[in-house]
């Protein structure tokens, strides 16, 4: 992984709070990070990178650059968002089930 990664959680109402984690298949978590509810990650690329979504849907945020404004992408299981060297995205699931996700050189 060539990223430098920070996590935030944020607080949940206490009927959220409650709420039991949703199951992920093993298959899925292996080589992946996961982001349950309410938290938010953010991604530096040192490197040409690829995030993928595994599980999940999730919001991301791309900073903005010289060349356009900040972007902001909803993406699915199976979806590719190639981040280039440099690049910060901030990400955080999209619903309250949370997502999987892994981040390779591009």
């Amino acid at each position: 992984m060539s990223a430098a990664c920070t996590t935030s959680t944020f607080p949940l109402s206490p009927e959220l709070a409650q709420r039991p984690a949703a199951a992920v298949p093993p298959a899925v978590r292996r080589g992946a990070w996961q982001l349950g509810y309410g938290e938010a990650t953010s991604l530096r690329a040192s490197g040409a990178s690829m995030l993928r979504i595994r599980q999940g849907r999730v919001w991301v945020t791309r900073d903005a650059t010289d060349q356009w404004g900040s972007e902001d992408l909803v993406l699915a299981p199976g979806e590719t968002l190639r981040v280039e060297a440099g690049e910060r995205i901030v990400m955080e699931p999209w619903d309250t089930h949370g997502a999987t996700y892994s981040w390779d050189a591009a």
